[in-house]
């Protein structure tokens, strides 16, 4: 017969009172965790909302300074011909007229925009989805990402180096495949046209593709003519780190002897092949390099005439 234990009640009592002692502790320990996540995320969507409200106020101020600067601009031009005049001469339009004040309102915020050096969000945006992800693959098995910019009619303008193997590469690797990312779909291209690069960063740096599918893409405006003058505003859209279309802003710098212009805007990889705008949104160049272990000094190839001659339609010099 087997002897059983009877455990004291005062040994009951104290192990009851220790399992009730860690059950208040672990409701203690989740209910806290459980204020805590909510207070995180209370946190999280305070956050967001006082940055959203930051960003509207800013936008608020900007065009009100816009507003305010560009009517102090008109006072001081009414005070300027409000002078005696003879009593003969041309009429002249009222220029306390409200809707005339207006239209000058406006003329004068475009003259502030330009010299500013900025670019309405709205032109961005459109501007923005006539860019494309490209990929290449290879024989080895490898990939490549880049941009590439919609000229109309299936053609896109990118880099060479993102569709040919170039330099030491070009015997032992070969490009098999490129497709340009659209809705989410990959569509196959083929090259058209290319420049007489070997290497990258180079003159020759570019290429010319056409997708075999249809595409509904806004065609971008090209100047082949822009100046690339010191210091002028540019905006360049491309594939950064193949996270999408992305924009960065920066200024021209120099001209290098073999006919490339420096610029200090982001180089990220990617982004070759992609679009650099000027202040009225046309395209004026690609971004096809960075100064080696510096992502904020880059590349840009301007637009030359003979990049498009094999475009069927497209003669960017006659419509400037």
């Amino acid at each position: 017969m087997v002897a059983r234990r009877v455990t004291p009640a005062a040994d009951r009592s104290t192990m009851s009172g220790r399992r009730l002692v860690r059950r208040r502790s672990i409701i203690l320990t989740n209910l806290g965790l459980a204020i805590a996540v909510i207070c995180f995320s209370l946190g999280s969507w305070s956050n967001q909302r006082a940055v959203a409200r930051q960003i509207a106020d800013s936008n608020a101020r900007v065009d009100a300074l816009h507003d305010e600067m560009a009517r102090n601009i008109l006072q001081m031009r009414q005070a300027q011909t409000n002078k005696p005049l003879g009593t003969g001469g041309a009429a002249t339009a009222n220029a306390t007229d409200s809707d005339g004040q207006s239209v000058l309102v406006d003329e004068i915020k475009k003259q502030l925009q330009s010299e500013m050096g900025l670019l309405p969000v709205r032109l961005l945006r459109q501007r923005r989805d006539s860019f494309v992800e490209l990929n290449s693959y290879d024989s080895a098995g490898g990939s490549s990402y880049s941009t590439a910019g919609y000229l109309g009619n299936g053609y896109f303008i990118t880099v060479k180096h993102g569709v040919i193997a170039l330099g030491d590469n070009e015997g032992r690797r070969k490009i098999t495949a490129i497709k340009v990312r659209y809705k989410d779909k990959e569509l196959p291209a083929r090259v058209i046209d290319s420049g007489n690069a070997d290497a990258e960063v180079h003159p020759g740096d570019w290429a010319i593709i056409k997708v075999r599918g249809e595409v509904d893409l806004p065609p971008l405006q090209l100047d082949t003519q822009y100046g690339y003058q010191f210091a002028d505003p540019i905006f360049r859209l491309g594939n950064d780190y193949s996270k999408g279309i992305i924009l960065s802003t920066g200024y021209v710098g120099e001209r290098t002897t073999n006919g490339l212009v420096t610029c200090l805007t982001d180089g990220h990889p990617g982004v070759s092949g992609g679009g650099v705008l000027d202040q009225h949104g046309d395209l004026v160049g690609i971004p096809i390099g960075r100064m080696q272990g510096d992502y904020r000094f880059s590349f840009i190839l301007p637009l030359r005439d003979e990049m498009f001659r094999k475009v069927p339609g497209l003669m960017p010099s006659e419509d400037r």
